[in-house]
């Protein structure tokens, strides 16, 4: 018989990890309940609030008179079930008790020794007391107690309902580990101040006991201690002897020295989460955007990268080791990282492959640039990454390194400068365009599938008559490889296109603005 459950019991955990249906119902019960980058958790978060809220709302007007009936049965029914559901869902997915089970076969089967079940029931006993003992899940174990009315002294855990909060306040649960990082500090106070409240304590209660009606005991002279050491004087126990008051001096100037002790704690813990704080904020903002563009580097080149990116109101996240500029680009308005690009940990975090769609390496350091290159391609094949330099052998080090494109400004420097000693008209037309002079600028346009071009030819527009010359158009390779395409200057009338392909015009903004107004209505036209 022994045998036979044992069997059974082995046979239906290799059902449960082999079921794909069972792993995946657990695995998103675990990341609703414990992952905070999981996309619908802040839902449950804020359903769970809601919950808890009206519960206790509930509970605290039911103490004068009774609710009504509907919210009497929503508070004893409803809101005790999800409280018991999720506390069985934590319960669950805390541990998995078919691995352990298949990990004890197996083990049993390699050393050919008997399976003890005896063995597989304590080890996943020990699992499940481990989480059933810990702070979390005895607040929402006791949570549960307030809806059972009949008992009325069960009725002082509702405060362990908004104790639950801290379960799904992302903010209270940082606030606690901060505080939770200077424990050592708090601990010493707490004993130095316990410590004095008892001296104070017996102080005041051997001075002032036969003399003072206000202490007739010493639970009395421990209340006075505790209010005074604390600076909080409710004033209703004074002391009325001379030496009486000799000790209240000593317990106020303790008590200033303690509260002032304290203070410099929390701020010195803050002072130092608070950079792990604005990086945990800023990586919630950029979890969701998309089409990502990372900034390396806050320098001249930085500030420009970014400017026009705002201006052109895309993604973007700037990346910079320096504390200065880090500040700089903050009171710029900028979401910035803190962080070293040329490490790994940091582009991964920013789950490089995914959300991010072009990397510009513009530090002040060619090395630096390199590294940030090299660290980008070796995690993404697909991203465009565009890099500056200073010098030619380091942008054929940048090209090897996985560079889509190098820009060398110190080079196109002195050719702006050659093109003025030359050509100056030329120079001048050049940097209406650089600088959007008289609001005349290069742009590019991609073609959406279903616009008026997709599937027309570029003669099929009259780009003179709307103010635009065409300048160049990029088509993609059909091919496996996205980022294959060539680049055809001056476009005959008969080039076919189709949407994916890129036209590069040139006009002021009020034309380029209405070319894109134009494809974006004829797009949703067309899906209408």
């Amino acid at each position: 018989m022994k045998r036979f459950l044992v069997r059974q019991i082995v046979s239906f955990a290799y059902l449960l990890e082999s079921a794909p249906r069972y792993q995946r119902v657990k695995r998103f019960f675990n990341n609703l309940l414990n992952n905070d980058d999981y996309p619908y958790k802040k839902y449950f978060d804020l359903f769970m609030i809601f919950v808890i809220i009206s519960s206790v709302s509930i509970l605290v007007i039911d103490v004068h008179e009774h609710v009504a009936y509907w919210l009497d049965f929503y508070d004893l029914y409803i809101v005790t079930w999800i409280f018991i559901i999720e506390y069985l869902l934590r319960l669950w997915v805390h541990s998995d008790i078919h691995k352990v089970i298949i990990a004890n076969y197996e083990e049993s089967e390699f050393f050919e020794k008997p399976f003890s079940l005896w063995k597989v029931v304590k080890q996943v006993s020990a699992d499940k007391w481990a989480y059933i003992t810990s702070p979390a899940a005895i607040i929402d174990l006791i949570a549960i107690l307030p809806s059972y009315r009949e008992i009325r002294v069960l009725r002082v855990f509702v405060l362990f309902r908004a104790f639950k909060m801290l379960r799904y306040s992302r903010s209270l649960l940082q606030f606690f580990d901060i505080l939770r990082s200077k424990k050592v500090e708090l601990y010493t106070l707490l004993t130095l101040l316990s410590f004095f409240t008892l001296i104070a304590s017996i102080m005041i209660y051997v001075f002032e006991g036969s003399k003072n009606p206000g202490i007739t005991n010493l639970f009395d002279a421990v209340y006075w201690a505790l209010v005074t050491i604390t600076t909080v004087g409710y004033g209703d126990i004074a002391p009325v002897t001379t030496e009486g008051r000799a000790v209240a001096m000593l317990v106020i100037l303790t008590g200033i020295g303690a509260i002032s002790f304290l203070t410099s704690i929390i701020v010195s813990a803050f002072s130092e989460k608070l950079p792990e704080i604005k990086e945990t904020r800023v990586m919630n903002q950029i979890a969701k955007k998309r089409d990502l563009n990372l900034i390396c580097g806050y320098g001249k080149i930085g500030q420009l990268v970014a400017k026009k990116l705002r201006e052109n109101k895309r993604n973007f996240l700037i990346i910079e080791s320096d504390p200065a500029k880090v500040q700089k680009a903050e009171l710029d308005g900028y979401d910035v990282l803190m962080a070293d690009a040329t490490k790994s940990d940091t582009l991964l975090r920013l789950k490089l492959s995914e959300n991010v769609r072009s990397v510009i390496c513009v530090t002040h350091d060619d090395i630096i640039n390199v590294f940030i290159t090299i660290n980008a391609r070796s995690l993404c094949s697909d991203v465009e990454i565009i890099a500056r330099c200073s010098e030619k052998s380091v942008a054929k080090k940048l090209r090897l390194a996985g560079a889509n494109h190098v820009i060398m400004p110190e080079e196109i420097a002195g050719m702006l400068g050659s093109v003025y000693i030359g050509q100056p008209v030329a120079f001048e037309a050049l940097q209406a365009i650089i600088t959007q002079k008289r609001t005349a600028r290069i742009d590019e346009v991609e073609i959406k599938l279903g616009s008026f071009l997709d599937g027309a030819k570029v003669g099929d527009f009259d780009f003179n008559a709307n103010k635009l010359v065409l300048l160049a158009l990029l088509k993609r390779f059909d091919s496996a490889d996205k980022k294959s395409h060539y680049v055809i200057f001056n476009p005959p009338e008969d080039t076919p296109l189709k949407a994916g392909d890129i036209l590069v015009i040139m006009g002021y903004s009020v034309s380029i603005a209405d070319f894109k107004g134009r494809l974006e209505q004829s797009v949703r036209y067309k899906k209408q």
